[in-house]
């Protein structure tokens, strides 16, 4: 048999050599990829806020005193607690103190009077009985009684004018008090006092209706915290009052505190240059950790619409458009079309197209990333 000619063995062999050398020495290196196994477990669909909500106090009070004055008692500062009805603030009080003297003085004063004039009216009364009697015996004349009539009538008038301006002085006497109450204020319920922008001695206003007057108090109770907070408005008709919550606050990174839903505003947010939104609130389902929170910290609200339990489900990040997943099997990667159920932003349930313990990827950063790529799980 004829042998082939060198060259041709020749180039056989450099074929050979560089097939070799492109399949072992320089295959490409497989990529890494973040995979999360398809598993059992708990599946929420949740609605979350747009924005960054609040935290807040349901009951804060600015307080101002009913009238003008110098402060001469302060009896609580900054942080101080408070119990309902306590004396937080007491103005120059001469004055109406004078005049609450002068108004009862008045009215002992016309009390005296009203009960010598409805005394002479009864005196009065008698004084005519006894004359209608001699007159029907025909003792005494006519014009006697007449006159003895109109001296009980005058008396009588003088009784009620008498009662009268007592009762006048009464009403003084009130108004005098009431003045007088105006010189202090109360707090209205227990709480902490969260600003105080007075010092005894100084001169303060109140602030009247309609005019930004800074009130001279601030009172919030740290028992009525709450959160309120944006959500989109399509998902407005999806929430509602009673459904649980769940907290994330800023001034506590990393913990979630469950709550529930207590309003949901009946109006659409519609502000310049932002998305519409509808305003939520949530209450803290423990009373006790609402009071160490500050008013004013951000915090994240979560609302749960619906759960299910005991179902596969995956990383929401590892569902591209379409309902598709990279699977990781036999150190390649292949697109696999998903069916799915309950989703939120941590976790989506899967119905069909993948079973338990499989490899999805959950970050696609490279272009490398791809079906069909050669691949290997990044160690964790």
């Amino acid at each position: 048999m004829r042998m082939p000619p060198r060259w041709l063995l020749v180039l056989i062999c450099l074929a050979a050599v560089a097939a070799f050398l492109r399949l072992v020495v320089f295959r490409p290196s497989p990529v890494v990829v973040e995979v999360a196994r398809a598993e059992v477990g708990l599946v929420e669909e949740t609605v979350t806020n747009t924005r960054a909500g609040t935290v807040k106090a349901r009951r804060r009070a600015k307080l101002s005193p009913q009238m003008g004055g110098r402060v001469v008692e302060l009896p609580y500062r900054k942080g101080a607690k408070v119990v309902s009805g306590a004396l937080l603030l007491r103005l120059d009080d001469t004055l109406q103190k004078a005049r609450l003297q002068l108004t009862q003085e008045e009215l002992r004063t016309t009390a005296a009077r009203a009960e010598e004039a409805c005394l002479a009216a009864t005196l009065a009364e008698r004084e005519w009985r006894r004359g209608a009697a001699l007159a029907a015996d025909g003792i005494t004349s006519v014009q006697l009684l007449d006159t003895l009539e109109s001296a009980r009538d005058q008396a009588l008038a003088g009784c009620r004018a008498a009662r009268a301006a007592q009762q006048q002085a009464d009403a003084s006497t009130k108004v005098a008090q009431a003045e007088l109450a105006f010189t202090e204020l109360r707090a209205p319920f227990a709480g902490i006092v969260a600003d105080c922008g007075t010092e005894v001695g100084e001169w303060i206003t109140p602030s009247p209706p309609g005019v930004p007057i800074p009130a001279v108090l601030d009172l919030l109770d740290p028992s009525s915290i709450y959160v309120t907070a944006p959500i989109d408005e399509v998902d407005g008709e999806r929430v509602g009052v009673s459904q649980p919550t769940r907290i994330q606050v800023d001034s506590r990174p990393g913990e979630q505190f469950a709550g529930t839903l207590v309003r949901v505003a009946p109006y659409v947010l519609d502000l310049l240059e932002q998305n519409r939104t509808v305003e939520v609130e949530a209450e803290f389902s423990d009373p006790t950790l609402a009071t160490r929170l500050l008013p004013g910290t951000s915090a994240d609200l979560e609302v749960i619409l619906s759960r299910r339990e005991s179902v596969l489900r995956v990383p929401t990040a590892a569902i591209a458009e379409g309902s598709k997943v990279l699977v990781l099997a036999d150190g390649r990667l292949a697109e696999r079309a998903i069916r799915t159920g309950l989703r939120n932003w941590q976790f989506t349930q899967v119905v069909d197209g993948l079973h338990e313990g499989e490899l999805v990827v959950t970050a696609r950063d490279s272009t490398a990333v791809k079906p069909g790529a050669r691949a290997v799980p990044k160690p964790r």
